[in-house]
């Protein structure tokens, strides 16, 4: 009976490993097929790979999940203002060119690499192979999403000579200047010094002209707006506020809801209404297109919002800044 109970008990903890196991070697099959990167390549990887448990708990509690007014005040400061100037004025014409190439506001461009990286002061310090494999195969919530990026890991370090555990990165695997996950990097990323490779870990310009190509390929509309202030009381506002991120209604039906905004708009411009929490109550907005794309680069309205808001204060700041 002994030996049983004890044989029992042995099983029960070998048998989740044999399960997991069974379990990855078949993503991997599956992986592999689906991207032509060899099964040998793969395994070796994730045998080199290790469970990070920091990644889990950190992408539990994103900073997304604050209310506006404090994610706000960790991106919209005088400081990350002042580095985001001086950026500019370092790069200014490697700047002016990909948002002239690419159709993409300078602003915009300037802005998207200070919320990421604070201009390459906080590129991530995890590394990016324990990163993704943690998420691709512990994280069964994105772990289809995850394992893939994974895999993809895989072909950009081969491609760009990369040792796979010296890569640092973001919890979610997003690495540079930009913070592009690895199938970002190999379908954005461009040479933009044309020194014959693509380098956003540490090579700004590469990194300026990938983050405009982002934006020209997800069709930013130059001279379109972004996002208005709307007003509009609870009652109205809450069947408008839809989780999706799409732009599905238009503003005539808002304001046909009672809704109402200074911005001159046509009755058929596609909109989202946005409430966005105050310290005291609520803020609304209309988002068009260009709001839509911004969120192409990290999926929450929150991060759009703080991107637009700080590329407005950086154009306003650099037409001063010119006008001395």
């Amino acid at each position: 009976m002994r030996l049983c109970c004890f044989l029992l008990l042995l099983l029960s903890q070998i048998w989740p490993n044999l399960a997991f196991a069974d379990s990855q070697q078949q993503r991997l099959q599956a992986l592999s097929q689906e991207l032509d990167i060899p099964l040998t390549q793969l395994q070796h990887a994730a045998q080199q790979a290790q469970y990070q448990q920091a990644v889990i708990d950190a992408i539990t509690r994103p900073w997304e999940a604050k209310p506006w007014h404090l994610y706000r005040d960790l991106f919209l400061t005088e400081e990350r203002l002042a580095a985001g100037l001086a950026f500019w004025q370092e790069h200014q014409q490697t700047i002016e060119r990909a948002a002239q190439s690419y159709q993409v506001p300078a602003q915009i461009i300037v802005a998207i690499i200070g919320v990421e990286t604070y201009y390459g002061r906080h590129k991530g310090t995890y590394p990016v192979i324990d990163a993704l494999y943690t998420l691709g195969f512990h994280y069964p919530k994105r772990a289809q999403f995850f394992s893939k990026e994974f895999a993809y890991f895989i072909r950009l370090a081969e491609q760009q000579g990369w040792q796979l555990d010296q890569v640092k990165g973001s919890y979610a695997g997003a690495m540079g200047f930009g913070q592009f996950i690895p199938s970002s990097y190999l379908h954005y990323g461009v040479d933009f010094d044309n020194d014959g490779k693509v380098d956003m870990l540490n090579n700004p310009v590469d990194a300026i002209g990938s983050v405009a190509n982002y934006f020209h390929q997800h069709r930013w509309q130059l001279g379109e707006a972004v996002v208005h202030r709307a007003k509009a009381q609870a009652k109205q506002a809450e069947p408008w506020l839809r989780n999706e991120l799409e732009l599905q209604d238009h503003w005539q039906q808002l304001a046909d809801a009672g809704i109402t905004s200074d911005a001159q708009l046509s009755p058929d411009t596609p909109v989202k209404l946005l409430a966005l929490e105050e310290a005291e109550g609520h803020s609304y907005w209309l988002a068009e297109h260009n709001f839509y794309v911004i969120t192409r680069y990290n999926r929450s309205p929150l991060y759009a919002m703080a991107v637009y808001q700080f590329s407005e204060r950086l154009r306003q700041a650099k037409e001063e800044l010119d006008a001395k």
